[in-house]
């Protein structure tokens, strides 16, 4: 019994050992080392850590093991940590401008705000404005959960209304470059900065619901006080600002859309605690539902069923009250 839990160990060990070999590997391939020299430093380092990996399990040498997390550290941890997220690149348009945010009291001013007008999902006319609020007309939050393939798997945004009728919505993305594609693998290893897209409904919802394919929209009233609605998009406003000062990395798992919207609402929640649904994010909704923070007047299953918007965003396009328009009869929401 103690060989085969001796055994056991070891195999675990091996194979956590060959993951951290893969990531190390991975991250030297997506650094800032020049191009060309990407593949050659990461294949070395993927070579050096199969000898000394193997070395330690065939020929029982553990203190290969150590020598390879020693090398894993002075490269990773001394070298590719410190890689600095930069606001200098090329962006793309729709990310080029950074929103800031004004605070005075009650009453907030928003810079940047952005307004795309579209003709298809990559062919569109980028504009900004700028916009005060009074936080003591805040009357609503909502969420957007947006999908694309994955059930488990959403895109997460949410937005504030105010009694004129006007929203602020955020979008919590990867800023891209020119020319740059979203990965979800490259988005573990420091190739984006992240950004949170301060902009009109008609731009962010339109953009999934009208020109891009293949994506569904949900859209959700929250059941929550004005008083904790206002301490989040203070805090959302603080990031916005920071971001602009100090740029951060975007990470796959640590800061992403939702776990973002949960560090700014956890401080004012008392309720917060962790669950499973917060890592498989299409399911944020049920999870919502069973929490008592979406409207109870139907089952769940009839409640997502009707909260799907896609169909009415069509319908109403370039509205100019295209807010109004998509929350009609939606639960939970005013007439």
């Amino acid at each position: 019994m103690e060989n085969i839990v001796r055994s056991f160990g070891v195999a675990v060990a091996f194979l956590g050992l060959v993951i951290v070999a893969c990531l190390g590997t991975l991250a030297i391939y997506f650094s800032n080392v020049p191009a060309a020299l990407r593949p050659i430093a990461a294949g070395i380092f993927a070579l050096m850590s199969a000898g000394l990996i193997l070395s330690g399990f065939r020929k029982r040498k553990r203190w290969a093991w150590g020598a390879f997390l020693v090398l894993f550290a002075m490269v990773l941890a001394a070298w590719w940590l410190l890689i600095p997220p930069s606001n200098r690149r090329n962006w793309q348009p729709d990310v080029a401008v950074l929103p800031w945010a004004e605070v005075r009291g009650d009453l907030v001013t928003v810079h940047n705000i952005r307004n795309c007008d579209y003709r298809t999902e990559t062919d569109y006319t980028v504009s900004h404005y700028d916009r005060s609020f009074d936080l003591t007309k805040l009357q609503s939050v909502d969420l957007f959960l947006v999908y694309w393939g994955s059930p488990s798997i959403a895109h997460t945004m949410l937005s504030f209304g105010f009694e004129d009728g006007s929203h602020l919505c955020f979008s919590i993305e990867t800023r891209k470059e020119v020319g740059e594609d979203y990965s979800a693998v490259k988005g573990f290893f420091k190739q984006f900065e992240l950004t949170y897209v301060v902009a009109d409904e008609r731009d962010l919802v339109r953009l999934r619901t009208n020109y891009r394919t293949g994506e569904d929209v949900y859209l959700y009233r929250f059941k929550v006080s004005m008083e904790f609605a206002r301490k989040v998009l203070l805090d959302y406003l603080r990031e916005v600002n920071s971001l602009k000062d100090r740029p951060q990395w975007y990470r796959a798992i640590l800061t992403n859309c939702t776990t973002s919207i949960l560090r700014h609402t956890t401080p004012f929640n008392p309720d917060a605690r962790f669950d499973w649904r917060l890592i498989a994010n299409g399911y944020l909704d049920e999870m919502l539902y069973e929490r008592g923070k979406l409207d109870q007047t139907l089952p769940f299953a009839e409640l997502k069923k009707r909260s799907l918007i896609n169909q009415r965003a069509k319908a109403v396009d370039k509205a100019g009250d295209f807010s109004r328009l998509i929350r009609v009869g939606l639960p939970g929401m005013e007439p």
